[in-house]
This record gives C-alpha cells, structure tokens and sequence, in this order.
C-alpha cells in the first residue's frame, strides 16, 4: 500500500517535482521549509513508508524528478527506497538525518543518492541540490510512461445501484475515449459486474489476486474477458471465496493494471475496509454513489467526514434515482446532508432500468436520460468536450 501523501503543488508544468519521504514529522516539516524557498516546486509530502517498497519506488520515480528520503528511524527501508529510486536512472534522489554518520552517507552515495544533508538544513545548500536537479532534468530528458486513470465506485450502501453506474461508466468510457479500458469488480464476494454486461468470463479477479507474485502484463491479458464493446473485464468470481485477499494483492493488481490500461475503472460495492489500499490513493477519482433516503444519506455523510473531508475534484458524489420532485427530500436538505451539492444526479427512470433487465443489454447503449448522464459522466472524466469525434445527440438535452 502507498502511504497518502499531502500535495502542497503548484500549478507550473516547468516546476520540478519533489517527493518528501519522511515518517518523522517534525523533520519533514523542517525540511519542507527548507524547500519553500525554491521559487518553482510542486511537492508532495510522504509520512510513512509503505509495506512493500518496490512499488512505492517505481511510482515515485515515474511521477517525480526529486524524492528526498528520511534515513533518520529506519535506515534500512530508507536505503531499500533510495536504492530502488537510483536504479531507475531517472529520479534525482536526496537523503537527510540528524546524525553525522560518514559510513551511512557513503553508503547512500554509493547507492546512487546525489546528495546527503545533515540537520539542521542550511536552506542555501538546498537551493543549491534543487539548482542541480532542474540542471540534470534540463540535460537528460526523459520520457515517462503515464499511468492510467483510476476511477472507483463505491457505495454508501448496498442496493444503490453502483455496479450498474460502474458497469455503463466502464462500457461508455471505452467507448467515447477510443482508449484501452479495463472494469475491475471488488464487489465481493458476490460481484454481479459480468451479469450487468451479459458476458460469460472464463476467469475471474480472484486468479490475479490469489497469484500476486505472478501477475504481469502476460498473465493480465490471458485472465481478461472482452466485451464486445471493446472493454476489457476482470470480473468477480461465480465461486464463494472465504478468504479475504490481502489488500497488498490489490495493490499490486492495480499498478500492473494502470501501467498496461488509459483507464481502469473499479466497482468496489460498499467495501470500506480497502479505505487504506491503493484503490484510494489521492490520484483516484472516487464516485460516492448514494440515494435520497435516510439511511443512505446518513452513510454517505459519515463516509465523507471520515475518509474524504480533504477531497475536492477527485471525489464526485452521484445521487443515483434521483427525483426532482421528492416529497422528503429537496434539494437544499440533501446537500446539507451530504456536506456538499451532488456532482451527479441520475434520474429515476424506471422504464429503462426494467427494460435493461429484460434484455441483460447495459442501459448506456440506449438512449434514455440514465445514459445521457452517464455519458455526460464520461466525457467529463475523459476530458471530452461534447460533440467530439462527430457523436451527437448525447449532449441535446442541455441545450
């Protein structure tokens, strides 16, 4: 699992970007203000090392042109990190502690890390490292491989609907996008993903997740079903597992999926208890998938106080049946519920929910006002502007 980071960025695409590794708080606040004085950073700020640190490397190093690392409580982790970094030949990598120790610094040297500070910072000497990472950036450019979006669907209670919303999002988006597009269900046990789309798979997520060691691209593309939409399925199971799968399980199927799909798109049901994995980390967009009733709404607040009170953009709360007309709850009260107005409404349309069930056809490959929204959803996400590709008639009914 990635630690959550804390993003004090500035919005400069030519501004280099720090990583700050530390679990002490103390010193890594006293080194990020070291660093406010370089005039053109955006850092994010780590506080704990993460169980399995070759994953936190290799995004680290894919999204980062410095990471300074804390050698300080764990010098053996600090070094596994820094050394991983060095490896990749992209990161500029720093370290820092409070001890004088040679034998450690050299250590680290010889590892690959380009410069080894002492505490207290002289903020100087900092501006200095920083001017010789924008230097080393300028003269090695390097291409670095995006990874997809991550886009997880999750439900303030059973019943709401979110496997239907993450079923037609998923087929939609790969769709519009002409991108590759991968639906993940961690619905379970009980996932019903593959019944939404009306797909028979031969494998299911429970064979990436049971075999984590072994999951790589090969192994991704032999357990991915298609749908004749184009979308790629890693479907929920048919058999009852019970066993829970390690959450380092799903965060390694997570980095091999988002390193090999554009976007990946997860329905996660009402599962709470993977608030700590990677499904979650601040570069996910969440839609928080809730109804106007009581209970739903209630939930749906203390999931937001609880794990998302810091969110912006990146969490998008979707009112699924939604009745403009509700005699309990108007608007005004729903929002106040909610702490927040809904991004998303999805309207009550009883008519083409049932005609969805007679047909086992995903309703986003009608036309009805669930698919507009759904589409709108889409495009929004994607960062499609309407009309793109010549499609019409998703857009006329806000005109």
């Amino acid at each position: 699992m990635s630690p959550a980071p804390r993003d004090t960025a500035i919005p400069d695409e030519s501004a280099l970007t720090v990583a700050l590794v530390g679990p002490d708080e103390q010193l890594r606040k006293a080194v990020a203000l070291a660093l406010s004085g370089h005039p053109s950073l955006r850092l994010q700020e780590f506080s704990t090392f993460p169980p399995n640190v070759d994953r936190l490397h290799h995004r680290l190093a894919q999204q980062n042109d410095v990471v300074i690392v804390e050698v300080e409580g764990d010098p053996e982790r600090a070094f596994e990190l820094a050394e991983g970094l060095c490896a990749s030949g992209r990161t500029y990598v720093m370290a820092y502690s409070t001890r004088v120790d040679m034998r450690l610094a050299v250590r680290f040297m010889r590892a690959g890390v380009r410069e080894f500070f002492t505490l207290p910072l002289d903020p100087a000497e900092v501006s200095a490292a920083l001017m010789r990472a924008s230097t080393r950036r300028a003269t090695h450019p390097q291409e670095v491989k995006k990874t997809g979006k991550l886009f997880v669907f999750l439900g303030s209670k059973g019943g709401c609907g979110v496997t239907t919303l993450a079923s037609n999002f998923a087929l939609a988006l790969a769709q519009e996008s002409d991108s590759t597009t991968l639906l993940i269900d961690l619905g379970l046990p009980l996932g019903d993903v593959a019944i939404n789309l009306g797909i028979v798979t031969e494998y299911s997520v429970n064979t990436a997740l049971e075999n984590p060691a072994r999951l790589d691209v090969n192994l991704l593309a032999t357990i991915v079903a298609k749908h004749s939409s184009g979308l790629s399925v890693l479907a929920a199971s048919t058999d009852l597992s019970e066993t829970e799968p390690p959450k380092d399980a799903i965060d390694k199927l997570l980095e091999v999926t988002r390193d090999n799909y554009d976007f990946v798109v997860v329905d996660a049901g009402s599962r709470v208890d993977l608030m700590r994995s990677a499904l979650f980390e601040v570069s996910s967009t969440v839609y928080l998938v809730t109804q106007a009733g009581i209970s739903e709404l209630r939930n749906a607040n203390r999931m937001i106080s609880k794990f998302f009170a810091t969110r912006k953009e990146s969490l998008q709360i979707v009112l699924n049946r939604y009745q403009t007309n509700d005699p309990l709850f108007d608007e005004a009260q729903i929002t106040k519920a909610l702490t927040r107005p809904a991004q998303w409404k999805v309207p009550d349309d009883y008519a083409s929910a049932r005609r969805k069930r007679e047909t086992a056809a995903p309703m986003v490959m009608g036309d009805s006002a669930i698919s507009e929204t759904i589409r709108l959803m889409v495009r929004t996400a994607a960062g499609l502007l309407p009309g793109k590709n010549g499609k019409k008639g998703f857009f006329s009914f806000l005109r």
